[in-house]
């Protein structure tokens, strides 16, 4: 850091099991990989390439060597992966990784109907060959899956081998974990906390009050996925207090000087109506 203050939340060190920020890469250019990574490498621990952008992306070699020199993982987003296997292509798929050094995987169903049991088998094949992450929730905003069933899926995925289970919003941040305004399934969010350990999750938040909520209910090394590369530098901000939405979140409100607390009710007589 450039300068100190006292009293900042601790965060994590890379490589870091928590307090991950995943980046989305959708189709940058070699030199906005590079200027992004000039400012934004030291605060992201893993790339996702969008979709399925690494099949049109000019230099795609190139541009992986880029990420690779600044020590940042790089994966093909989930959506490739079921343009694969709906082609009957999963071999193909892992040629495909091997052929271009790739160390993660994701394994995801958001666009396809896919039966759990075989999900289950591409994550235990995969995590053989690389470390997989596998992805729950739908792309379709009118599927809503019930708590239950996102427990059960995150645990057996999981067990099958996931060294992270991805909490599905979209690029937009409006389905899956979201209503289609971006507000939180708060009680959806509570409810997979009572059963999956929070540093094994990876919430896809692409939108500031997103980032928000959830540094809110877990702390500064809460995991994020889905930020633009133009705010990571953002995101770090908040999750250190060092921007408004969580300036006070982590200062000891008692130790602060009188002067800068919020002021307390005078309770003269007259400012409010006695109950009775």
């Amino acid at each position: 850091m450039n300068y100190s203050l006292n009293n900042l939340p601790e965060r994590t060190s890379k490589p870091r099991e928590q307090g991950y920020t995943m980046v989305m890469d959708k189709g940058l250019s070699i030199r906005e990989v590079e200027n992004f990574l000039e400012v934004g490498a030291e605060y992201t621990d893993i790339v996702k390439l969008g979709w399925a952008t690494s099949y049109v992306v000019p230099n795609l070699k190139k541009k992986l060597e880029v990420y690779k020199e600044a020590g940042i993982p790089v994966y093909f987003g989930g959506t490739l992966f079921e343009a694969f296997i709906i082609r009957n292509q999963f071999d193909d798929y892992r040629r495909l990784l091997a052929d271009f050094g790739m160390e993660y995987a994701e394994v995801s169903d958001g666009s396809i109907d896919l039966k759990h049991d075989r999900k289950l088998e591409y994550i235990r094949t995969l995590a053989q060959e690389v470390k997989v992450l596998s992805e729950v929730g739908s792309k379709d905003a009118e599927k809503i899956i019930p708590p239950y069933k996102w427990i059960s899926q995150m645990k057996t995925e999981l067990e099958a081998g996931a060294i992270k289970v991805i909490g599905e919003a979209r690029e937009a941040g409006n389905v899956g974990l979201f209503r289609s305004t971006g507000e939180v399934r708060s009680g959806l969010v509570e409810e997979i906390l009572t059963q999956i350990p929070f540093e094994k999750i990876l919430w896809e938040a692409p939108q500031k009050a997103q980032q928000v909520w959830f540094i809110k209910l877990l702390g500064a090394n809460v995991n994020l996925g889905n930020i633009a590369p133009n705010e990571v530098v953002s995101l770090e901000t908040i999750r250190l207090g060092l921007r408004g939405d969580t300036f006070t979140q982590f200062l000891d409100m008692e130790a602060v000087d009188d002067d800068f607390k919020p002021e307390k009710p005078s309770g003269k007589p007259g400012t409010s109506m006695p109950r009775g």
